[in-house]
């Protein structure tokens, strides 16, 4: 191999190398993306649930529960 073929196969590992790290970033932020989003879907749920027990109780108390 002569210098020239040499620093282009260097290029070429190099070059697959980034690629390769690149595509783990994005699968690591596509996984901290996927569970941010079930946290908030899971902090919504239970708001929600929050939301109805209060709303509930608002309804026991003056008497449009029965």
């Amino acid at each position: 191999m002569n210098q020239s073929q040499s620093a282009g196969f260097q290029a070429g590992q190099a070059k697959g190398q980034a690629q390769e790290k690149g595509s783990q970033m994005m699968d690591k932020a596509s996984n901290a993306a996927q569970s941010a989003k079930e946290s908030c879907q899971e902090a919504g749920q239970q708001m929600q649930a929050k939301a109805q027990g209060a709303a509930d109780a608002v309804k026991d108390t003056i008497g449009m529960n029965k």
